[in-house]
């Protein structure tokens, strides 16, 4: 797919909250980080294979109902973590769209067949003497 998918500000819902981790007294009282929400499941922009790889994808941001969070609290100006924010939406949104490649089966090569079943019969020679020595 070579198309570029442009989602609309309506299907993004933000919310600003309070950073955790170092930045004084100003963590305690901006809120700076930014909780990006955008519904893959429902999304009216997604083509219908680019939403199946998306939901299909062990991805522990997305939820349940097919939701995907996004906290961005790298920076400290909420300017900048809604543009975080965004940027790794639209990298979510990018490995969608390529197919991913079918596997082709292949064959081991007759070397590699012999080779493995010599390793074989020199483990079982090595066990089959280990057995039968002599202790006394």
């Amino acid at each position: 797919m070579d198309e570029e998918i442009t989602i609309p500000e309506s299907e993004l819902v933000e919310r600003f909250v309070r950073a955790s981790g170092p930045g004084g007294q100003n963590v305690n009282k901006v809120s700076t980080a930014v909780e990006l929400r955008f519904d893959v499941a429902q999304s009216a922009v997604l083509p219908e294979a680019v939403r199946e790889r998306l939901l299909a994808r062990r991805d522990r941001r997305v939820t349940l109902d097919g939701v995907l969070v996004i906290n961005a609290q790298r920076f400290r100006t909420q300017e900048r973590n809604r543009e975080d924010a965004r940027a790794r939406l639209a990298a979510f949104v990018a490995t969608g769209t390529k197919a991913p490649t079918p596997r082709v089966a292949t064959k081991p090569s007759r070397a590699a067949k012999k080779r493995r079943l010599e390793d074989k019969r020199q483990r079982a020679d090595r066990k089959r003497d280990r057995a039968t020595r002599d202790w006394d």
